[in-house]
């Protein structure tokens, strides 16, 4: 955990990497209230573009994760892999997609919700354009939404879906100070890269996977590798054993919305000795 010296004026966000189909939808029931009330969280967050069957959510999905106690949904490229979300995203302000989509598409790409206590909070979903494809510029888009909430609250968390590390960074540190966070999702690898930016930004490159990881990046292995050894496309099943939740716990002082730490969580679920029996 990196943190600076906390106080009694904070709050808490706790964040959920992407979450990959069953059983990651399965290890954020079971573990949720238990880290809520580990972290004294106020408002939870969860990236959930591949929570259903390993791509793109459906209605029922989003209901179960909002059901269990998140209060924002964000998500990246594979948000409309299910046809059925584009009339629930649009009446659905708490789940998200980038915000650097077409402005034609449905729905929207930041939200101000309010805490446990009432504080405001914006969550902003924005796409990196590096090996992901033609999306409007992310700098000038966050620029744009922060001049539009700040007028509304400091406290501005944001949920940056991008492949490239490089573009991340670039990002963080192009909004630091501005900005009271600033988390990596769409790699399901959780990076050892978190810290408080020196303007006061917390920063991850990525915040991991919820979900199987004996796998490759939720997938069943041997479907993965075949891809690999043959160059044949394979139908990427997701995996089912060895569930991990990972993500981020942010602290965050409520009156100038800089971030006093970062820690990083992973917890197994359930024990391995009998989640198959489960599965």
């Amino acid at each position: 955990m990196f943190q600076n010296d906390a106080t009694e004026t904070s709050l808490k966000i706790l964040f959920f990497g992407d979450i990959v189909g069953k059983p990651g939808r399965k290890g954020l029931k079971g573990t949720i209230l238990g880290l809520i009330e580990k972290h004294g969280c106020d408002l939870v967050i969860a990236n959930c573009e591949n929570a259903a069957g390993g791509f793109g959510l459906t209605v029922e999905t989003a209901e179960e994760l909002f059901n269990a106690g998140v209060d924002v949904l964000t998500s990246g490229n594979h948000i409309w892999d299910k046809r059925e979300i584009k009339d629930y995203i649009e009446r659905t302000p708490e789940l998200l997609r980038p915000d650097n989509y077409p402005e034609q598409a449905p729905g929207n790409g930041y939200v101000i919700v309010h805490t446990r206590e009432g504080i405001k909070v914006a969550v902003i979903n924005l796409m990196g354009r590096v090996f992901l494809g033609l999306f409007d510029d992310p700098f000038l888009r966050a620029e744009k939404i922060l001049a539009e909430v700040n007028r509304k609250t400091q406290i501005v968390f944001l949920d940056f879906h991008g492949e490239d590390t490089r573009e991340k960074v670039s990002l963080a540190n192009f909004l630091d100070g501005r900005i009271s966070a600033v988390v990596g999702t769409h790699t399901h690898i959780q990076t050892a890269d978190e810290r408080i930016l020196p303007g006061g930004t917390a920063y991850i490159t990525d915040a991991g996977m919820t979900g199987p990881t004996d796998s490759v990046i939720g997938v069943i292995k041997e479907r993965a590798l075949t891809r690999f050894l043959t160059s044949i496309p394979q139908k990427f099943d997701t995996a089912k054993r060895d569930v991990e939740v990972q993500g981020v716990v942010i602290e965050i002082d409520k009156k100038s919305g800089k971030s006093l730490s970062i820690e990083r969580f992973k917890e197994g679920y359930p024990k391995k000795d009998n989640y198959e029996r489960q599965s």
